[in-house]
């Protein structure tokens, strides 16, 4: 009989940023969509912006959040396109200490369900920097619903097995042993 107890949920601090040139809060349903998942599912809303697709007003936003010991992680919704103000995954990628690789390659995966061959134009993508995990997601609300419901949420949640992010997280209780 196994003697590992199962982990408790623990809540985290998210921040969500909307990557957008033309939302405000008041148009911005893709992040409305990821902050009422999030609560739902226990966690805690760190802090909520908007920033125009600009390569460096990017980096500066998430650079502050991943230096912020309070907050585990973020949640960006837009700018993964092929247009040309598209600017996520290269204003964010090089922050990352790792990438996660599988994250984007699933979310195509899942995406090619729902849309098909137009998954291929999504640059989907996300990664480790600090301590803290970054998920970066197209801007659509339905991108949004299905990068949550389908990946993100089981992998911020610590009774997920057989693995998560959680352990990698800062300011959070160290993983026990995964014999």
């Amino acid at each position: 009989m196994s003697t590992k107890q199962a982990r408790p949920f623990t809540p985290l601090n998210i921040a969500v940023l909307t990557v957008s040139d033309t939302r405000n809060m008041q148009t911005d349903t893709s992040g409305q969509v990821l902050v009422e998942r999030l609560t739902q599912a226990g966690h805690n809303l760190a802090a909520r912006d908007i920033c125009k697709d600009d390569i460096y007003q990017l980096r500066s936003q998430v650079s502050q959040w991943i230096a912020n010991d309070n907050i585990h992680a973020i949640l960006l919704t837009g700018g993964t396109g092929f247009s040309g103000r598209d600017n996520t995954p290269q204003a964010i990628a090089p922050l990352f200490d790792k990438e996660i690789e599988g994250f984007g390659e699933l979310f195509r995966a899942i995406s090619y369900e729902e849309i098909g061959t137009s998954t291929v134009q999504s640059r989907a993508i996300g990664g480790m920097a600090n301590h803290t995990v970054i998920f970066c997601l197209p801007g659509s609300t339905n991108a949004c619903k299905t990068g949550w419901d389908k990946i993100i949420k089981e992998q911020l949640d610590a009774t997920h097995k057989p693995c998560n992010f959680i352990c990698h997280l800062q300011a959070t209780t160290a993983c026990e042993s995964r014999g």
